[in-house]
Formats: C-alpha cells, sequence, structure tokens
C-alpha cells in the first residue's frame, strides 16, 4: 500500500547548504513512496540580481534543486503567488525538468499549466493537479499564449448583516456593526477545474487537488466550495496553503479535505524578513485502489538554522486542541496517536 507524504509552503530562498532545510525530516520523507509539496519559490537566479522589495521568490537552482533531491520530493505544485515572471517560471520548469520532478500548476500557457503531474507508485498511478486563488494582477495568470500560474479567481463581497448572525454580534440597529464578508468562486473557473480533475480522474488511481489559498485562520466559503467540487468531480485528496497557518481538516462525502497545511520550510519571505517559528503540519497518507486507506499528520516547526523539525505532539498541545474543536465541526476527528494525529476516515 502506498504511503504519501503531502506538505504545504517550501521555500528556499538563501539556502547555502543543500543538506540543511531537510536534514531532521529527510529519513521520514524518504521512508514514503511520494512527497508532493507546494514549491513556494522559482528555482532561478535573475541576470541582474533581485531586489528584495519586489515580487518573486527566486532560490539558487543548484542547492535548491539538490535540497529537493535529497528530500526525496518527488513531484511539487507551481501555482502560487511567488512562482512570478515568465523567465522565472520557465527556468524553474527547465530545472525541475533535469531533476526528474514531476509538476504542475504553472507551464508556458494555460494548457500546460492546467496539466497534471502523474507519478507512479506500488501499481497505482497518482496524480496531482493545482490552483492559485492568491495571484497578482498582472502577468502572473496564465493565458492561452502566455506563461504563468494556473488559477481559480475568488471574489469577495461585503454584506450589512440583515440579522443577529452570533450572540455576541449586536443588533443591525446600532451604527457601525462591522460587514458580514463573503466570498465564493469564480463559476467559470471552478467549471474548468472540476473539468481537469475529472480528467484526470480517468487517468490516475488517485487523485490530489492542490490549493494555494486563505486568509489568516478562517476557512472561507470560497475555500470549501472549491474544495468540494474538486471531490465532487473525482479527487481522493483535497490539500490547501497559502496562509501559513495549520487549519483545520475536514472530511467531505468520507474524502479528506487539508485546509492548510502551513509552512514546511519557509526561512525567508517577502521584503527578505526572516519569519518566526511557524508551525506547519505533515500529512501521511496511504492509499490502495479503492482510495485513502488511512491518513495522519504531524506538526512540524521551522527554526533558526533553516531545519524543518518535527514536533512532539505533546508541546503542541494547544494547537492540536484548536485544530481538533474545529475539524470536529467539519465532520472530521482527529485524536492522538505518539506523536501523530490520526484522522478517522
Amino acid at each position: 500500500m502506498p504511503s504519501m507524504i503531502l506538505v504545504g509552503d517550501v521555500n528556499l530562498m538563501n539556502v547555502a547548504d543543500a543538506g540543511v532545510p531537510f536534514a531532521r525530516v529527510g529519513d521520514e520523507l524518504r521512508a514514503a513512496d511520494l512527497v508532493f509539496a507546494n514549491l513556494e519559490c522559482c528555482l532561478y537566479r535573475p541576470p541582474a540580481g533581485h531586489a528584495v522589495e519586489h515580487e518573486g521568490f527566486f532560490a539558487d537552482p543548484a542547492t535548491a534543486g539538490e535540497a529537493l533531491r535529497i528530500a526525496g520530493i518527488a513531484a511539487v505544485g507551481l501555482a502560487n503567488n511567488v512562482n512570478y515572471g515568465s523567465a522565472a517560471i520557465e527556468g524553474s520548469i527547465a530545472c525541475l525538468d533535469r531533476l526528474g520532478i514531476a509538476h504542475t500548476g504553472a507551464g508556458a500557457d494555460l494548457a500546460s499549466a492546467r496539466a497534471p503531474a502523474i507519478v507512479e507508485r506500488g501499481g497505482l498511478r497518482i496524480g496531482f493537479v493545482q490552483r492559485s486563488s492568491v495571484y497578482w494582477p498582472t502577468d502572473h495568470e496564465a493565458t492561452e499564449r502566455g506563461v504563468g500560474i494556473a488559477v481559480i479567481r475568488g471574489h469577495t463581497a461585503y454584506q450589512v448583516p440583515a440579522h443577529k448572525t452570533r450572540p455576541e454580534v449586536p443588533p443591525m440597529n446600532r451604527p457601525g456593526i462591522p460587514p458580514i464578508v463573503v466570498t465564493w468562486a469564480d463559476r467559470r473557473y471552478l467549471g474548468e477545474f472540476a473539468a481537469d480533475v475529472a480528467a484526470l480522474r480517468q487517468q490516475a488511481d488517485i487523485v490530489v487537488a492542490s490549493c494555494h489559498w486563505g486568509l489568516g485562520e478562517d476557512v472561507l466559503d470560497y475555500m470549501s466550495e472549491i474544495a468540494h467540487a474538486a471531490i465532487d468531480a473525482g479527487a481522493d485528496i483535497v490539500i490547501g496553503h497559502g496562509p501559513h497557518y495549520s487549519l483545520p481538516v475536514s472530511l467531505y462525502r468520507g474524502k479528506p479535505i487539508f485546509y492548510g497545511l502551513g509552512s514546511f520550510s519557509f526561512h525567508t519571505g517577502h521584503g527578505g524578513r526572516q519569519h518566526g517559528d511557524w508551525i506547519g503540519m505533515m500529512a501521511k497518507v496511504e492509499v490502495d485502489a479503492g482510495g485513502v486507506a488511512a491518513a495522519c499528520v504531524r506538526f512540524v516547526r521551522h527554526n533558526t538554522a533553516n531545519e524543518t523539525v518535527a514536533c512532539a505532539l505533546a508541546d503542541e498541545t494547544p494547537t492540536f486542541d484548536r485544530l481538533a474543536a474545529k475539524s470536529l465541526l467539519l465532520d472530521a476527528r482527529l485524536a492522538s496517536e505518539g506523536d501523530w494525529v490520526r484522522i478517522t476516515l
């Protein structure tokens, strides 16, 4: 029965030693049959250098590529807000191709950006497709003839509450009542995404839908809409990443949705800032021809030495308690099992 490890944001900017980022979780990664990550950087060196105040996360192709290879990462998603710029995207894809790392979510045109990555393990064909709902309005979305990433456009509206919505919120007859924020996925983009998932279902035994989305620690309506559409179209697993928080797990039609795996390896971010001790999740999923047989997660943190470190569950009780309570509201039961958290399917 093949096992997969699915992780969130991997940003390898300013990595000087390929052996460092995954040294303390490498054995766990290499023990899995397949590892998939959201690659939150381009493997590209800008010819004239890069000012950190400009968009785009660029990692040295040789060092970062070797770090991915050492960790045994077999496939990555590229549809996110920092895979930006035609030359950077094309250069990064060329580097991944040389390394033999499968990828999805970005390409020389819309068709190639939407194309899935398919990897065979244990006699099963495992397919990945990725979209981003967080992206820049210019020169970022792939077009029919233009380089970019595959996206699902999201919309936001601000609704005046006509009724009392929560006990702690006063009725609407008081000046200053805040609006209700409403989000939804664009119907055309969502339909195209569902069609791609359904097409991949015909090519693969296991389908994983990966989504770059979110704002803070909330599961927004458009995120659930996209996740449910993916499963309705044939996905076995949905994973989310982007807001750098660990978000709840949900079960929909018996299929797991990991709304936010958080950061897995993320040392330097926007403006060149070094980030703090963010907590993320490493999901381990066992699959067979019938779909997902077992699923669990383990918390990880990132230390000042630029290493990803697996956490003892006893040290992360507040995070576990918060996620368990929120996940229960989404029909997923989380239970401790050593240092792992088991999801009851």
